[in-house]
C-alpha cells in the first residue's frame, strides 16, 4: 500500500520536472541567495528564510508553490511552505560532501511557479573539527639491531585527518624515552612526515623491546588527537653497520656534462664478516625522483654517474643522501650526504629587456637626454654572466650604465638634426665575457621629431619678373615659392607683402595668395607710367615660435603697342591735324615744302613710325620721305598746275597690330616776289641746317653705338668672372621726331632683350621725368652705373 501510494506522487513529480525544464526557456533566473552553515548541525536546524530574502509573503508562497528541484533521493535540506524557511533534513558531513576541499559550497536550484522563476541558493558548509587524526595502523613494529648507531633514521607513516585547513594534523609528539627522538619534515602542503631518530645505541641484553607512543595533534580548539603504538624489537644480529671512509663527500661537476660522466665514488666498510660485511649502495629513501633521473649510483661500486641534463641555471648544487647497507639477514644501513657543486658553463646568451622607451625624441634635445632604459640579464654566473653593452651602429646615441646593476640608459651623445636624418634603428648588443663569449642583439627604432629650427627658403633671391603692360587681372602675374626643411606645421608656409617693404605704394595694387605665393595685380600695369619697381615678400612658417624670411622681387614692365602715334605738326585748334604751307610757284624740284612731326609713347618697334602719302591732288608734284616725314617737290610747277593742293599723310607705328594717325597738309602756290625770294634763301638755309643735323646725328649714333658695345663687353666680362643676378632698367624716350631708328641690346640674368626705337632729333625736347633709354650695369662694389 505504501509503495502504490507513492507512485502517483512520483509521476506528478516527474511531470513537474518536465514542465519546469520547458518553461525555463521562457523565464529568467533571479539572483543567487547565499547562506552559510556549519557541518554537523542538528536535523531541523534553520538554514535561512528564503521567502523573506526573496520578498515573497506566505500567501503568495503557497499560491505559487515554491520548491527545490534536482535534489538527490536523500536531500540534505527541505523547504517549509508554511513559513518559507529552509531547514536541514539530515546530518551534513562536510568531509563526505567535499572531501578535503578548502571551500565547500552546495548549490540548490529552486523553482517558483505561476509565473515560473528560477532561483539559485548557495549554501557554504563551514568545516568543524569533527575528526581526529588517524594512523594507518594501531601498532607499528620496527626491528632494529642493537648495533645500530645513534643518528639512524626510521620513517614512520603519517596520520590522516579528513578535516581541512587548520583542523588537519599540525604536530607530532613522542612519548618520553632515552633512546629515540622525533623529527618531523614538511612534505608538501598540509603534510608532515615523522621520523624516528636513534639518539642512544640500543642494548638488547638490557631491553629486548621498546614501546613508544606517537601522538598526532590537529589545530582545532579544542584539539583532537590520534595515537599509534610503536613497538621496537631489538635484534641481536649483525651488530656492526657500514661506515663510510670519508666524513664528507663533495664533488665538482661541469654544467652540461655528458651522460655517463663519473661524478664521485663513495666507499663504505663493515667490520662484520661474510654477507654481513658486503655493502650495497643506494640512494636514500627520501631522495627526490628528479635527482634520481639526473644521477645513478652503482649498487656494487658506489660510483655516482650522470644520467640526465645538468643545468647550472636550475640548480647550482645538489645534495644527495646515499645509503650503504650490508647483506646481513637483517641489513644495516648507514646514510651519508654527497654534495655536488655544478660549475657554470657559458650556455646562456645575455637577455635585453626594454623597460622604458621614448619612441620620439625632439631634434633639439640636449646631449645626454635619455631615450630608453634597458635591462640586461644573463643567467650564467661569474665571467659568464658579466655583460658589456654597446650600440653597434655609428649614430648620435650611446649607452651609459645606470645607478642600478644590469641597468643601462640609451642617451644622445651628439646633436640631432631631423633634416639630416629623422629615423634611426639602433642595434643594441649585449656581450658576456665567457669563453667563448655569447651575445644578443635587439633593435630599437627611434624617431627624431621636428623642431621649428629652419626658416623658409625662397627658390630664388632676388626674384626678377618681366610683365607685359595691360596684364590680365584674372590670372596671377607672377609667383614666388619658398620651402621649409621642417615638418608638419613647422613647414606650412604662408606669404604676405609688408606694406613698408619698398617705402612706396606698390603693395596697394598687388595681392598675394598666402597659401600658394601667387601674386596678382589689382590694376593693370602701364609701361608709360611705371617701367620698373621692387617690393618685399615675407614667407612665415606655422611653427611655435614661427620663423620667417623675406625676398626682394624686381618687376620690369614690358611695353605693348597701346599708344597711337600723335602728330605734332600740323595741328589745329579743333584737334584735327591740318596745316597750310605757302610756297612760290617758281621753286625747283627737291624743294622742302614742310616736315610732318609725330611721336609715339611706345618704344621699340611699337614706337617706330613710318610716313606714307595716302591722298594727293597731283602725284607728280610732291613726294614724302617715309622715315623723316619730309614733303618735297618732285618737279617744278607749271602754269597749268593748280594753285592749291591737299595732301593726306598717314603716320603708323610698327607694332604687331599697328596703330596710326592722319594729317592733312594744304600747299598753296603763290607768285614769286622779293619776300618769296628771301623765303627761298631761308628755305635753302634751313635745308642746309637739316643736312648738318643729319651729320651730327650720325656722329651721335656712332658714339652711342661704340659706348654700347664697350658696355656689352664689360657686362660679358663681369658675367664670366662672377655669376651675379642684376637688374636692367630702361625708360621710354617720349619725344622724338621719327626720323631714324636705333636699337639697344641688354641682358638681365639669363635673358637677353633688344629695344628698338626712333632716334632723337637735335632740337627735340624730352618730356619732364623721362630718362630716355637707360641701361643699368652693377659694378663689383654693389653700386649701379648707368650707361645712356
Amino acid at each position: 500500500m505504501e509503495q502504490s501510494g507513492q507512485q502517483p506522487w512520483i509521476a506528478r513529480w516527474r511531470c513537474f520536472v518536465y514542465i519546469a525544464a520547458f518553461v525555463t526557456f521562457w523565464s529568467e533566473a533571479s539572483a543567487q541567495i547565499s547562506y552559510s552553515i556549519s557541518e554537523e548541525v542538528k536535523e531541523g536546524s534553520v538554514v535561512g528564510n528564503i521567502a523573506k530574502d526573496l520578498g515573497i509573503d506566505k500567501a503568495t508562497l503557497k499560491a505559487r508553490e515554491y520548491r527545490i528541484v534536482g535534489s538527490s533521493t536523500e536531500p540534505l535540506f527541505r523547504f517549509n511552505m508554511d513559513d518559507g524557511i529552509l531547514y536541514v533534513s539530515r546530518k551534513v558531513d562536510r568531509e563526505e560532501i567535499c572531501e578535503r576541499s578548502k571551500a565547500c559550497i552546495i548549490n540548490l536550484k529552486t523553482v517558483l511557479e505561476n509565473p515560473l522563476e528560477i532561483h539559485y541558493v548557495a549554501i557554504e558548509v563551514q568545516d568543524v573539527n569533527d575528526h581526529s587524526p588517524v594512523f594507518p595502523e594501531k601498532q607499528k613494529r620496527l626491528e632494529i639491531f642493537e648495533s645500530t648507531l645513534p643518528g639512524a633514521r626510521f620513517q614512520l607513516q603519517p596520520a590522516r585527518d579528513p578535516d581541512a585547513g587548520q583542523f588537519t594534523v599540525q604536530q607530532y609528539k613522542l612519548s618520553q624515552n632515552d633512546h629515540f627522538r622525533l623529527e618531523v619534515k614538511e612534505r608538501g602542503e598540509d603534510r608532515k612526515m615523522p621520523f624516528l631518530i636513534l639518539q642512544k645505541q640500543l642494548d638488547r641484553e638490557a631491553m629486548r623491546e621498546h614501546k613508544l607512543l606517537l601522538t598526532a595533534i590537529d589545530g582545532g580548539r579544542p584539539a583532537r588527537s590520534g595515537t599509534v603504538e610503536i613497538v621496537i624489537q631489538v635484534l641481536d644480529f649483525n651488530d656492526n653497520s657500514p661506515i663510510f671512509t670519508k666524513d664528507v663527500y663533495s664533488a665538482i661537476l661541469n654544467e652540461n656534462a655528458d651522460l655517463g660522466t663519473l661524478v664521485i665514488q663513495v666507499n663504505a666498510t663493515d667490520l662484520d664478516e661474510g654477507a654481513n660485511c658486503e655493502i650495497v649502495y643506494a640512494f636514500g629513501k627520501e631522495v627526490d625522483l628528479h635527482l634520481q633521473k639526473l644521477f645513478n649510483i652503482d649498487s656494487e661500486t658506489g660510483e655516482i654517474k650522470v644520467t640526465g641534463e645538468i643545468d647550472f641555471e636550475q640548480n647550482e648544487s645538489y645534495e644527495i643522501d646515499i645509503q650503504a647497507s650490508d647483506k646481513g639477514t637483517i641489513p644495516i644501513s648507514t646514510y651519508k650526504s654527497v654534495i655536488i657543486k655544478v660549475i657554470d658553463y657559458n650556455d646562456n646568451p645575455p637577455e635585453i629587456e626594454i623597460t622604458s622607451f621614448s619612441k620620439s625624441v625632439p631634434e633639439d634635445s640636449r646631449i645626454g637626454t635619455t631615450v630608453a632604459l634597458i635591462s640586461i640579464n644573463d643567467l650564467d654566473s661569474g665571467p659568464n654572466g658579466k655583460v658589456s653593452c654597446f650600440i653597434r651602429n655609428d649614430c648620435p646615441f650611446a649607452i651609459t650604465p645606470s645607478l642600478r646593476d644590469n641597468m643601462y640608459a640609451v642617451v644622445t651623445k651628439s646633436k640631432l638634426d631631423r633634416e639630416v636624418k629623422s629615423f634611426y634603428e639602433l642595434t643594441v648588443v649585449a656581450k658576456d665575457t665567457g669563453e667563448p663569449p655569447l651575445s644578443y642583439e635587439k633593435t630599437i627604432s627611434v624617431v627624431v621629431s621636428d623642431v621649428n629650427d629652419n626658416r623658409p627658403q625662397f627658390s630664388l633671391s632676388p626674384y626678377t619678373f618681366y610683365v607685359t603692360e595691360n596684364n590680365d587681372l584674372a590670372a596671377p602675374v607672377f609667383s614666388v615659392r619658398a620651402s621649409d626643411l621642417d615638418d608638419s606645421d613647422n613647414a606650412h608656409i604662408s606669404y604676405y607683402i609688408p606694406r613698408e617693404s619698398s617705402g612706396k605704394t606698390f603693395g596697394l595694387f598687388l595681392n598675394i595668395n598666402s597659401e600658394t605665393g601667387d601674386i596678382s595685380a589689382l590694376k593693370s600695369f602701364d609701361f608709360e607710367t611705371l617701367k620698373t619697381f621692387q617690393f618685399q615678400v615675407v614667407a612665415t612658417d606655422s611653427g611655435t615660435p614661427s620663423l620667417s624670411s623675406n625676398v626682394t622681387v624686381h618687376v620690369f614692365i614690358l611695353d605693348q603697342n597701346d599708344n597711337a602715334p600723335v602728330i605734332l605738326y600740323p595741328v589745329s585748334s579743333n584737334g584735327s591735324a591740318e596745316g597750310v604751307e605757302e610756297i612760290p610757284r617758281n621753286v625747283n624740284a627737291g624743294h622742302l615744302v614742310t616736315k610732318v612731326r609725330a611721336y609715339d609713347a611706345d618704344i621699340g618697334y611699337n614706337g617706330w613710325l613710318l610716313f606714307s602719302l595716302q591722298e594727293v591732288t597731283a602725284h607728280s608734284l610732291f613726294g614724302l620721305d617715309r622715315y623723316t616725314g619730309q614733303i618735297r617737290t618732285l618737279r617744278s610747277f607749271t602754269e597749268t598746275d593748280e594753285a592749291e593742293h591737299k595732301l593726306l599723310i598717314l603716320v603708323k607705328d610698327n607694332g604687331n597690330v599697328s596703330l596710326s594717325a592722319t594729317a592733312t597738309v594744304v600747299v598753296k602756290l603763290v607768285e614769286p616776289r622779293e619776300a618769296f625770294a628771301a623765303a627761298d634763301v631761308k628755305s635753302a638755309t634751313k635745308d642746309d641746317e637739316d643736312n648738318n643735323v643729319t651729320f651730327y646725328l650720325m656722329i651721335t649714333l656712332g658714339s652711342v653705338s661704340t659706348l654700347f658695345l664697350i658696355s656689352i663687353i664689360v657686362l660679358i666680362a663681369m658675367q664670366c668672372s662672377k655669376s651675379t643676378d642684376y637688374t636692367s632698367k630702361y625708360l621710354q624716350e617720349t619725344n622724338y621726331d621719327g626720323t631714324l631708328c636705333h636699337s639697344i641690346q641688354y641682358r638681365s640674368g639669363d635673358k637677353r632683350y633688344m629695344l628698338v626705337g626712333p632716334r632723337m632729333s637735335i632740337g627735340s625736347t624730352i618730356a619732364p621725368g623721362s630718362h630716355a633709354n637707360t641701361l643699368v650695369l652693377p659694378d663689383r662694389r654693389g653700386t649701379s652705373t648707368e650707361v645712356r
